[in-house]
Parts: structure tokens; sequence; C-alpha cells
């Protein structure tokens, strides 16, 4: 099975694992990665990242000459990508932009004119109602009109696209999966005596933007009710709101709690969330649905739950989103906003510890099962089966 995936997502190389995974299953399958040739993170000026090709057994990554440098929906590529097409003769063509992107199109196009015969599918996070307009809702149209298969990042979003219409083949899961060589249990006494947490105190640890769409002062307010217990706060992040983060901690009589570290490097992340004895994810859906487009957040996925629960760690999370949906019966899951239900599920943890031991196993047996890359590459591979068998 020959299998092309255009996404800027593969840049980094970090994010290839499931697709390298791939070819590791089966050894008559080969993946390109179409990837644009020059691409600006996050639109941030002066700052162009120059792809180059990487080649490793059956999987190989292949940067293309490319229009927008920093729009996922604009991001289309040079007549390069036409000569890779015909050599390459791919079964499967999965675009990686969303159902409005011109590189869909595009490749959908190509796939015809070429007469390559190749199935269409197409990943999407965005979980947010929406109405189009013309010339978008055209494109849409076409896009939908031509797709074998869906992969949806959460469940919202597949609801969503058959609602648009779209009467295909359905896949919900995540885009990147967990890293269990580098999220797993492993206790980290050092580190926890240098940022002042003893081995008496429960740590409760949040990974994230420090942003209001995220929960976190909703999570200091719950915690400022449970100051007869013996806790610590970890946060891990930085944003906007560190200041007000700050200030309410303060306020509420806790700060002395709270153990606060900037942003580290990903490979850090997993000995920080070693240290905790349950991970919060407390986001809040913020969207207005208004005429042509929506406006605001609503949770896609959560991935630091799934790094939380590999490294053995029990998660309490909102029901904003695919929250709920990640977490299943390993967790606790509480309404979101709401000061009181969160509050109980944290005082269920450090009041129970034989139930925080249960969720431990259950999440990590979860992600194991689930969320690797390797079990993403097991998921995908026979979504991909199901399309040739119909």
């Amino acid at each position: 099975m020959k299998i092309l995936v255009a996404s800027h997502t593969y840049i980094v190389d970090l994010n290839c694992e499931k697709l390298k995974w791939l070819t590791k299953l089966d050894p008559e399958i080969e993946v390109t990665v179409v990837v644009p040739k020059r691409w600006r993170p996050g639109g941030v000026q002066n700052k162009i990242i120059e792809t180059k090709e990487r080649t490793e057994g059956n999987f190989r990554v292949v940067p293309v000459s490319n229009f927008s440098q920093n729009n996922q929906g604009l991001l289309c590529f040079g007549a390069d990508i036409i000569d890779l097409l015909r050599d390459f003769k791919p079964q499967i063509i999965q675009v990686e932009q969303g159902s409005k992107s011109l590189g869909y199109a595009q490749l959908i196009t190509l796939n015809r004119l070429l007469r390559l015969k190749a199935k269409n599918v197409f990943f999407t996070w965005w979980n947010l109602p929406y109405e189009n307009k013309f010339p978008i809702s055209l494109l849409e149209s076409y896009n939908l009109r031509h797709t074998d298969g869906l992969i949806a990042g959460n469940t919202d979003g597949a609801e969503i696209l058959k609602e648009k219409g779209y009467r295909g083949q359905v896949k919900v899961m995540p885009q990147l999966g967990v890293d269990e060589n580098l999220f797993s249990p492993r206790p980290q006494t050092e580190l926890a005596s240098q940022l002042g947490i003893s081995p008496s105190e429960f740590v409760v640890g949040f990974v994230g933007r420090f942003v209001e769409e995220k929960g976190i002062l909703t999570l200091i307010q719950s915690l400022a009710g449970l100051t007869e217990l013996s806790w610590k706060l970890l946060l891990l992040g930085r944003g906007p709101l560190k200041e007000k983060v700050s200030e309410l901690s303060a306020e509420l009589g806790i700060k002395d709690r709270l153990v606060l570290v900037e942003s580290v490097p990903h490979d850090r992340v997993p000995l920080y969330i070693n240290l905790m004895n349950a991970l919060v994810l407390p986001s809040e859906t913020t969207y207005k649905f208004k005429t042509l487009t929506s406006v605001g957040w609503k949770e896609q996925f959560g991935h630091v739950l799934i790094e939380a629960m590999a490294c053995r760690i029990p998660v309490v999370g909102s029901d904003s989103g695919e929250i709920p949906y990640v977490i299943g019966d390993t967790g606790l899951v509480f309404p979101e906003g709401d000061i009181e239900a969160l509050r109980d599920r944290l005082r269920q943890l450090m009041e129970n510890s034989e139930l925080a031991d249960k969720l431990a196993h259950k999440g990590y047996e979860r992600s194991m099962q689930q969320y690797t890359n390797q079990a993403l590459a097991r998921q995908q591979l026979d979504f991909y089966k199901k399309l040739f068998a119909s």
C-alpha cells in the first residue's frame, strides 16, 4: 500500500512517529509525506523554516514548493507535486489541513486528472459549528463530495461534517500519539525536593497555557476550599494570566502552596508530570456561534491527558469538547466551570488513595492500548483497509 500524506505538521520529525509506525506494521507499506518547502510557524515574523528531505526505510519526507507560508487553509503546492504523484502513484492521499483547504481540493483534482484512482482522505481538528459563505461553501462541498474517508481528531468534528452532508467512512482519532518511551512512570524525588514539595503533600498538576479558556482560575478557586488537606499546586506553562494566577492565589490565601514553573522543553515535561498525584485539565468552552463563522474555542482533544495517563497519573477533566471521550471511565469528569464539582473530584482523589491508584492503572492501560503512536498507526491502517473493502 502506498500512502501519501500532506501537512505542515510533519515538518517536525517528532510528529512523524505514527506515520513511521505504518511502515513498521507492514513491510509492503510505503509512506511519503509532503511538507511545504518553506513555512513560518505560528505566523512568526522573520522566522522561516526551510525543510529538508528525510528518508528512513519505506518512510520519507519530501519538501514541495508551496503557496502561503503560514495559513493551513490557503496552503497549496507548486508544480513539482505533479511529478511526485506520477512517480509515487499513491493509493491513499491524505491531506491534514481541514475540509475547506485549497491543498485538499488541489490534490483531489490532481488525483482525478492523473487518473491515480487513489482514495481521498482528510484530517480535521475543527469542532465548532459554522456556516460558509460563497466561495468557501463551494470549496468545502467539492472536497466533501470527493472524499472517501474522514479522520477527525474529535467526536464533535465528525458530527459537524455529517451535518454538512458528509456520508462517507469516518474515524475519530488524534493526529499525534503519545511517546511511551518519553512519557512513562518515573519517580522524581530529587526534583520534588528542589521544588520544595514534600512526600506527604498531594500534588495537583496543570500543564498548558495560562489563559481563561484553560480553566486555570477555576482550578485555583476549587483548591482554595481544600485548605484542611495537605497539597501543592504545580503549574507548568506560561501565558497572559500569570499575574492573575499569582494575585488570585494570594487573595485566597494559598499562594504558599503554589509551585509555578515556566515552560520547559518537551522532553522534560514528563519529569514534572511524574511529580503529580493528579493532573487536571479544567478547560472551558468560550465559543459563540455567529452567522458565518464560530468565534471562540472548545477543547479539541487535550493531549496532556494521554501524556499523564502514560505516566500512570490519574486525570481529572472538564466536559469541554473531547475531554470526556479521551478520559472515558479511566478518570474523573466534572461540568466545566463548576468550582464545587471540581473540588469534589479533587477531594475524592486526595482522600481515597485506592481510587487514585485504580484510575492511574486504568488510565495507563487506556493510553497504551489506544493512544501510543503504534496504537494509532494500527487504527489508521485498519481504517484504510475499510476504505478499500467498501
